[in-house]
């Protein structure tokens, strides 16, 4: 009884740890070199940061990366990139009638399976749609394989952790409703 006792207690401690590990990144190899922009646009693309890096820049500075329960997860003193918004006019949005913007949900995705979600009125009608960034360099270097080679944030969400997609490979624009 006194071996179960320990047992438990033991598996008790290990918890919390192996919790708050979270799962591992992706290998190097698995990493997107490329941002893929695919779905409801007129020309799809597929950016390297190369490409990412000759579009017009957005510098950000201080920001911290606050956890959906509002701890701290990491600070990024500064970051470069291109707003989302810019990728998304070199596409060109397929919206031909008046209101087909208003429908439209645009679709951030990691090569871990991680994805998040945008109106296209946060992006193109809110003062928030200035700060959501593809990024392609963190603290003043370029992304290494915690980030991996391109990453997103949304820097006017008050919780910025959960927008936070590192190893983004993926931009679709979905429409929503007929």
């Amino acid at each position: 009884m006194l071996n179960i006792i320990r047992l438990l207690a033991l598996m008790a401690c290990l918890l919390p740890v192996s919790a708050q590990a979270g799962p591992p990144a992706p290998s190097r190899d698995s990493m997107s070199h490329s941002l893929q922009v695919t779905g409801s646009v007129k020309t799809p693309l597929i950016l390297t940061v190369a490409e990412l890096r000759q579009m017009a820049p957005v510098n950000g500075g201080e920001l911290a990366v606050t956890r959906q329960n509002g701890g701290k997860a990491e600070t990024i003193t500064s970051y470069k990139g291109v707003r989302l918004r810019d990728i998304l006019d070199k596409a060109v949005l397929d919206a031909p009638g008046h209101n087909d913007v208003k429908k439209l949900a645009i679709i951030a995705s990691a090569t871990d399976g991680y994805a998040v979600v945008f109106s296209w009125g946060e992006l193109y009608n809110s003062p928030a749609g200035d700060s959501v960034i593809v990024y392609v360099e963190k603290n003043g270097k370029v992304l290494d394989e915690s980030d991996g080679e391109i990453a997103l944030i949304s820097a006017k969400d008050i919780r910025t952790g959960p927008r936070h997609v590192k190893w983004l490979n993926r931009i679709e624009v979905r429409k929503l409703a007929d």
